[in-house]
Parts: structure tokens; C-alpha cells; sequence
């Protein structure tokens, strides 16, 4: 046991000091969610379903764009371990330009499904909310991306906090402004769902700007700023860049895809299945962004280590994070067992909704685990730059085994919603495995 610890030790202090204020920065994240969900459950159910649909399609194209940004992770933390801070500011400039022309064509895309949203088989009573809340929130998308590049760069250099205090006070800004907007308070129209995607909106453009006031003005980051200025583009940067994020941002896109078109076949089965779906994505989301927000430290941590070849250091960490994460996981299906007939009434008055959110604990809780797993080792191939074999373990996982298998629950043996959660836990898990292996592969020929 005395061994243990002085081998791990050290690790779990170093990632609790960087993952903890990136915790509290996605747990700022989940409260706004958690937020805009009461808040609009509890001004009607159809907008709550609405927000379901729309958010469900959105948070695909973030989730890409933010593994997208996460390229920036293993380009800084290694130049950051080799103490080259010139190149690591450069490389935030390459970054910037590649999240911007990634906004560009993520805009594009999603103008086209606006022109098709009315045949993506929804309930037409739901279109009034659709349509504007979908073009607010497109409006958003540039913001998010750039902000992404701010925050994986001062993650990177392990300035978590500046990243975790801008989320906090632009979720508090957002969260204010869906009261005034949502309800019409202070004097303002009551614009229920579109309220809350143009606080949404407002909130991201603040939050943006004032990243840019900090690194652009801030005496710490003058080291960085001589390379952002002074070193120009770099063509091999950019290159880097977009060849780690494009395979870690289609890896957490396609893991986002199972949940999004399940999203789109619980919609089939009416208001109140997909009003409960939205509910539980919410939940579902505090977990997940409290394990991802262990896991980027994890990349961080292995990312310094590998930047300085030492392959010792970068399997403890990451095996540090998994019994970290593996504690969150334990506490978490705890809390949310003995809180599950209660959820649903949190978010809405409608009894038959939180029914069926409480059923739908049970598939959730099963596949925490699987959870924790997948993202515990995708985020140590992350910080180790081995991204492009995820792209085609997270298509097995989730296109060949968890998209089907929803199918095959839900609607084949009738399980209905609860059939369709019921498939997350075999993709989740077995993503989980595939990336497992691949960590091991890539150390032992490292050893070798």
C-alpha cells in the first residue's frame, strides 16, 4: 500500500489542482443546462421538447468543435513541458484560425438541416419554438468555437482557472438573462424559449470577449503574446492542429451522434418521451462533464510527460485519473439512485414526464462505468497525440453497436424510450475497452 501511494500520489494531487477548477467550470455548464431546462420546463412542456430537439442537434456540433479545439491540448502542453512558450503562443494563434473556418462549415451545415427541420418526423406543434430558437443559437456557434480555443490553451499551459471563472460568469450572466428574457421581467417582452437562446447568444459573446481582454492584456501571458505576434503562421502547426482535431472532434461527435439521432427516435414516440429524454440528457450531462473534466486533466498531465518522453510518468497518470474517476463514479450512481423519483419533478409539473424519467435511471446508471471508462483512456490517447485510430473505434462503438441496438430496444421488442437508453451502456462500454487497449499497445511498444 505504501508503494501505491508513492507511485499515485503525487499524480492524484497534480490532477485534483488541474481537473478541479475544470470541474467547477463544467459544473457551471450543467447548472445553466439544468437551468434553461427548468426554467423553460416550467414555462410550458412544448417548449421543453422543443429545447430537447433543437439543443440535441447543437450539442452535437459542440461537442465536435470542442474535441475539434482539444487538438490544441497536446501541441501546447508539450511545448509547455519543453518550456518552447514563444511556439505555444503561436500555436494559439494557428488554433484560432482553425477554429474559425471549423464555425464557418459547422454554420453552413446546420443551415441546411434548418431548411429540413420540418422533415425530421418532430411534432408539428413544436415548429413555432423550433425554428427561431435553431437560428439563435447558429448565430452562437462562432463563439463557442473561439472560446474553445482560448480555454484548451490555458488548460494546456495548466491555467485551469482562468477557463473555470469565465464559464462561472458567463453561465451567471446566461442564467440571469433567461429569467428577464424567458418570463419578461425588468421590463422586457416575455419571449419564453427564444429568451433563452438569446441569453445563450449574449452570454457566449461576453464570455469570448473577455478571454481576449485576458490574454491579449494580462502580464503572465507576455511570454505567449511574443510568439502570437512575433513568430507568424506556422503551416506545420496548422497542419498538426487540424490533424489531431479532426479525429478526437469526430471521436466525441460520433459519441454525441448515438445520443442525438436516439434524440431523434424518441421524438417519434411523442411530447412526453421526448420532454422525459430531455430531462435525462441533462443528468446524464452533470455526470459526463464531471468525469470529462477529470479526464482533461488527465490529457494535460500525459501531454507534459510525453512533450518530455517519459513514458513512466504518462501511464501513472492516466491510471491515476481512472481510480479518481472511478471514486466520482461510485459517488455519483449513489446520489442519483436515491434522488431519481425526484428529478423529474424538478424540471416539470407533468407527472407522466417524471415517470418516465425515473424508469429511465436505470439504463442511465448501468452505464456509468462504460462511461468513465471511454473517457478516462480517450483523453490519455489525447494527451499522447495517438488520435486518428478513436475515429474508427467510436464509429464501431456507436454507430454499429449502440445506434442499432436503440433501434432494436426501443422499437422491435417495443421498449420504447426506455429500450432506447438501453443501448448507451453497450456502446459506451465497449468504446471504453477499444480505447483501453489501444493505451496499452501504444506503452508497451514505448517500453519496447
Amino acid at each position: 500500500m505504501t508503494l501505491f501511494f508513492k507511485q499515485y500520489g503525487a499524480h492524484y494531487k497534480a490532477l485534483l489542482r488541474l481537473g478541479f477548477p475544470i470541474i467547477i467550470g463544467q459544473l457551471g455548464m450543467i447548472i445553466l443546462g439544468a437551468a434553461d431546462t427548468f426554467m423553460v420546463g416550467h414555462h410550458s412542456t412544448a417548449e421543453l421538447a422543443a429545447s430537447s430537439f433543437v439543443n440535441n442537434l447543437f450539442t452535437l456540433c459542440i461537442i465536435f468543435s470542442t474535441g475539434f479545439s482539444y487538438g490544441l491540448t497536446p501541441v501546447v502542453g508539450e511545448l509547455y513541458g519543453t518550456r518552447r512558450y514563444p511556439e505555444a503562443g503561436q500555436a494559439l494563434r494557428c488554433s484560432l484560425f482553425a477554429n474559425l473556418l471549423v464555425a464557418l462549415l459547422l454554420t453552413l451545415i446546420m443551415l441546411v438541416v434548418y431548411f429540413h427541420v420540418e422533415r425530421m418526423g418532430q411534432p408539428d406543434e413544436l415548429m413555432v419554438f423550433i425554428k427561431p430558437y435553431f437560428l439563435v443559437l447558429l448565430v452562437s456557434l462562432l463563439f463557442v468555437l473561439l472560446f474553445n480555443a482560448f480555454k484548451q490553451f490555458t488548460d494546456g499551459i495548466t491555467d485551469t482557472q482562468t477557463g473555470m471563472w469565465l464559464l462561472l460568469g458567463g453561465n451567471t450572466l446566461n442564467i440571469a438573462g433567461n429569467y428577464v428574457l424567458i418570463y419578461g421581467k425588468l421590463g422586457f417582452p416575455e419571449l419564453g424559449l427564444l429568451g433563452a437562446g438569446i441569453s445563450t447568444l449574449a452570454s457566449r459573446i461576453v464570455m469570448v470577449l473577455a478571454y481576449l481582454v485576458i490574454v491579449m492584456r494580462q502580464q503572465r501571458f507576455a511570454r505567449y503574446r511574443a510568439g502570437f505576434f512575433g513568430l507568424g503562421w506556422s503551416r506545420a502547426q496548422f497542419k498538426r492542429l487540424n490533424a489531431l482535431g479532426w479525429p478526437v472532434g469526430l471521436q466525441m461527435g460520433m459519441e454525441t451522434a448515438s445520443f442525438n439521432f436516439s434524440t431523434i427516435m424518441v421524438g417519434w414516440l411523442g411530447v412526453v418521451a421526448l420532454a422525459s429524454h430531455q430531462i435525462m440528457l441533462t443528468v446524464s450531462q452533470f455526470a459526463f462533464m464531471l468525469y470529462y473534466g477529470m479526464g482533461a486533466a488527465i490529457a494535460v498531465r500525459v501531454s507534459n510527460f510525453n512533450g518530455q518522453r517519459d513514458a513512466v510518468n504518462v501511464r501513472r497518470s492516466v491510471y491515476a485519473g481512472y481510480h479518481l474517476i472511478v471514486g466520482m463514479t461510485i459517488f455519483m450512481m449513489c446520489l442519483l439512485f436515491f434522488c431519481r423519483y425526484h428529478v423529474g419533478g424538478w424540471f416539470t409539473n407533468d407527472a407522466e414526464v417524471s415517470a418516465l424519467v425515473a424508469a429511465l435511471f436505470i439504463p442511465f446508471l448501468i452505464y456509468q462505468f462504460g462511461d468513465g471508462l471511454q473517457i478516462t483512456f480517450a483523453n490519455a490517447l489525447r494527451g499522447i497525440a495517438d488520435v486518428r485510430p478513436m475515429m474508427w473505434m467510436a464509429f464501431v462503438a456507436y454507430f454499429l453497436i449502440s445506434l442499432p441496438a436503440g433501434y432494436f430496444f426501443g422499437f422491435v421488442l417495443e421498449w420504447g424510450t426506455i429500450g432506447i437508453w438501453m443501448a448507451f451502456p453497450f456502446g459506451l462500454t465497449s468504446a471504453g475497452v477499444m480505447f483501453w487497449f489501444r493505451f496499452r499497445k501504444k506503452m508497451q511498444a514505448n517500453v519496447n
